[in-house]
């Protein structure tokens, strides 16, 4: 199993990294992806203590929606910032995450934009795949990724909550789809309906740990081991064993990523 979204460079792990890594070892878990915030050092610093312990951890690297405003004077210095970052870490192998987040108004919406339109052109530039965040954005989302990507940028939506309409359209574009720990939630029916519909090959698997932590884990810290709530989900949907779940999404991920 991998789990494709996870921010085990936050400081909520700082005191107990190594234990972490050993659940995720155990669960079976072959290696995780780490989201860092372009240009956040303590988080930098924190993902190199992490390939110390566990050298087939990946990292992407990106300019978050609700990080926009930051950029607002000059959006493609966010570009500039990512690019620098992923010339010095050897482990990184896309740009985010990225996108657009209009539940929230940390950025506004014309920023997060522009943001979002320099970080996909950067990954056209550099051929590397892209994290997606998108929330209450979905038009928005398709649309940038269609004239900024020009058909030639793949990624995915990660911690998809999205439609049937917002799926088909990522589907459209080559994008994956990655199911988090809310596909698990009892109020979740309709999401799960969505994913019965994502073909095998384009699905992932993720915690986006700290959050969103799955059934029957909820009120808990989130963390990689937990993905296998994920997976276990998932392969009900499709109506395969959890084993066969976790190695084709295991698959998806090297087809996307190359680790």
């Amino acid at each position: 199993m991998i789990d494709s979204h996870c921010h085990l460079a936050d400081a909520a792990y700082a005191g107990d990294l190594e234990a972490v890594v050993e659940r995720a070892k155990t669960a079976g878990l072959e290696r995780v992806f780490v989201i860092l915030e372009a240009g956040n050092a303590a988080e930098a610093a924190q993902a190199r203590m992490l390939e110390a312990l566990w050298p087939e951890v990946r990292v992407s690297i990106g300019v978050h929606p609700h990080h926009a405003h930051q950029y607002a004077d000059d959006p493609d210095r966010a570009a500039l910032v990512v690019r620098e970052q992923l010339a010095s870490t050897p482990a990184a192998r896309a740009i985010g995450e990225i996108g657009l987040d209009y539940h929230y108004d940390y950025s506004p919406p014309p920023v997060q934009r522009s943001v979002f339109r320099a970080q996909v052109k950067l990954a056209r530039e550099m051929g590397l795949p892209v994290v997606v965040h998108t929330r209450e954005a979905d038009a928005d989302t398709i649309a940038i990724l269609t004239e900024a990507g020009g058909g030639e940028v793949r990624g995915v939506l990660h911690c998809f909550t999205g439609n049937s309409w917002l799926a088909l359209g990522a589907l459209g574009l080559g994008f994956y789809i990655s199911a988090a720990g809310i596909v698990t939630f009892p109020k979740s029916a309709e999401l799960r309906t969505t994913f019965r519909d994502v073909p095998l090959d384009r699905l992932l698997t993720e915690t986006d740990s700290p959050y969103l932590t799955p059934v029957p884990y909820r009120g808990q810290r989130n963390e990689p081991a937990h993905v296998s709530r994920v997976v276990d989900t998932l392969a009900r949907l499709h109506g395969i064993p959890p084993g066969e779940m976790a190695r084709r999404t295991t698959e998806n991920f090297h087809a996307l990523f190359c680790p």
